[in-house]
């Protein structure tokens, strides 16, 4: 079988949308020679981000023109058994299409979204969801937002979890604090957050929560390092930052490689993610397979991925999440009794069973394609008439 992948956020710096789908094609290569698999990618150099195994094909960084055009003329050339895009689909497909939905939130909280974006997903999602074979999405609340939002059956929707790159394992603290320090000029200790610098993300929470923290336990030395791209709320975050009385003590990373993200989780004392609205929370289970402890918000699906490995607060109470932070980092024995589960936790989510799963997914596609084809050309064969002579 031909599989092919819509594959154009690799390579772009699109952080959760840009790992999964690396991360499963890698994988899928690795596990199956049996079958194609063709990447559609758009940024220079993609391609050495992907397994050697994969066949890449150039498509437009420009959505109107991927979606509208060079996706269905790739599809008519290659004619694969199937595509599998994140939430946008083609305007026209000749094969099913398999279709990522990580989350809901641009319907369920589309405050969070730059307001064209937004627009653009409340129209194109829904149309993909129809014209789907399957729906993948990451976890159980994702799962039941996407049947609620949409109406869609249950039968349609097949959770697989994200998994975590086997690069990410802990690393001595000091050695990586002197790496982040060399790197990023931050001293002392510190504590961490990932993500893309953005309203769903509740970094100017956290900020707040930060200087709450500081008030009540003065005599902690620690730094406040915020690692991730900027994004269209990233001046706010930045202005919020800037008129803390602690403004010395935050940090921001910018867009951070997986080799020094990997220094930046081991050097920390803790790791926060304090978002709103999460599909899955990918960085949670990162900081846990470098032996980090985590604390991190009961909203939406991290208290799911979380699952009792880490110490949960709601995003909209500052003052429990600088009561957990405290907790962790004033408490030893605690701090030591969560990093032991945080790395237990992570160490159940693998990209290879996320990627052997989605394969399987594929091939049920495939062969339900291939026998309503076959019923359809048996039913059309029992309605041609018998000539007498």
């Amino acid at each position: 079988m031909r599989f092919s992948v819509d594959a154009h956020a690799v390579g772009r710096k699109l952080t959760g949308n840009e790992v999964y789908i690396r991360s499963l094609l890698n994988e899928a290569a690795a596990l199956d020679s049996a079958n194609e698999l063709i990447a559609y990618v758009s940024e220079p150099g993609a391609e050495q981000q992907l397994d050697r195994r994969i066949q890449c094909r150039t498509v437009s960084r420009n959505p109107f023109k991927r979606l509208g055009w060079d996706l269905r003329r790739h599809l008519l050339r290659d004619q694969p058994d199937l595509i599998h895009i994140q939430y946008t689909g083609p305007l026209f497909s000749p094969v099913p299409m398999v279709v990522s939905v990580h989350d809901v939130s641009f319907v369920e909280r589309p405050e969070f979204f730059p307001r064209a974006r937004a627009f653009q997903l409340q129209r194109t999602v829904p149309r993909t969801i129809r014209m789907a074979a399957a729906i993948l999405t990451p976890s159980e609340f994702s799962s039941r937002a996407i049947q609620r939002v949409y109406d869609t059956p249950p039968e349609k929707i097949h959770v697989i979890h994200n998994g975590v790159a086997s690069s990410f394992r802990p690393i001595a603290r000091e050695l990586a604090r002197a790496e982040v320090c060399a790197r990023y000029s931050i001293p002392g200790p510190y504590i961490l957050t990932v993500g893309d610098l953005q309203p769903r993300k509740n970094q100017e929470g956290l900020v707040v929560a930060f200087e709450d923290l500081m008030r009540e336990c003065p005599d902690l030395p620690h730094h406040l390092v915020m690692a991730g791209k900027g994004n269209w709320h990233a001046g706010q975050v930045r202005r919020r930052a800037e008129t803390s009385p602690l403004r010395e003590r935050i940090h921001f990373t910018g867009f951070v490689p997986d080799e020094a993200l990997l220094q930046l989780y081991c050097g920390s004392d803790l790791f926060v993610f304090p978002s709103f609205y999460e599909g899955f929370g990918i960085p949670i289970l990162e900081a846990m397979a470098c032996g980090r402890a985590v604390v991190c918000s009961d909203a939406s699906a991290t208290a799911e991925v979380a699952d009792g490995a880490a110490l949960l607060f709601s995003p909209f109470d500052l003052k429990a999440m600088a009561v957990a932070m405290r907790d962790v980092l004033v408490d030893s024995e605690l701090r030591a009794r969560m990093e032991r589960l945080g790395q237990q936790r992570a160490s159940q989510f693998q990209w290879k069973t996320a990627a052997q799963r989605t394969l399987e997914v594929y091939g049920g596609v495939v062969e339900a394609r291939r026998a309503a084809l076959s019923k359809s050309r048996r039913r059309a064969a029992q309605a041609v008439p018998v000539s007498r002579p």
